[in-house]
């Protein structure tokens, strides 16, 4: 049983550093799609994961249609600000893909016109051109999923 969090070009050391110490102490598999913003030997990157590196599973792929052909029966959520439906609206199971875009411009229309009816969003105040820090809504939507699967492997 597994969760997994899926980053597309991830552009900012910190947020992969942060996302990657999450991923190990809640036991979620991390998935990278390149080109990635930084080198995986940036010390930035290494700084914010601290020493749990060697607890995180880590896949990297050159492309995101490289990891659908490898998991087609996986059960993928796509976060988006214009995401149809609120994280909460879900039903998350133990082999759900959480799939999150580049700081500065989300995902691409191409993977977001594929899948419209399997986005999601967290609510959020209008009117702001900002959003959530990308750590922070991993974080946020990744223990709502922990939360229906009654947090395994957690204590």
């Amino acid at each position: 049983m597994a969760l997994n969090i899926v980053l597309v070009e991830p552009e900012i050391p910190q947020n992969t550093g942060n996302i990657a110490r999450t991923c190990a102490l809640t036991n979620t598999i991390l998935h990278l799609i390149k080109p990635l913003g930084f080198s995986v030997e940036d010390k930035y990157l290494k700084r914010a994961g601290l020493d749990y590196w060697d607890l995180v599973e880590i896949h990297y792929y050159d492309s995101f249609e490289e990891l659908i052909s490898k998991y087609p029966m996986g059960n993928f959520y796509y976060a988006t600000t214009k995401g149809k439906k609120h994280y909460t609206d879900v039903e998350y199971t133990d082999e759900t893909f959480l799939v999150f875009g580049k700081e500065t411009r989300g995902l691409s229309d191409d993977i977001l016109n594929k899948n419209w009816d399997r986005t999601i969003k967290i609510p959020m105040r209008q009117g702001i051109k900002r959003s959530l820090n990308l750590a922070n809504s991993v974080n946020i939507i990744l223990f709502e999923a922990l939360r229906q699967l009654d947090f395994p492997y957690l204590k």
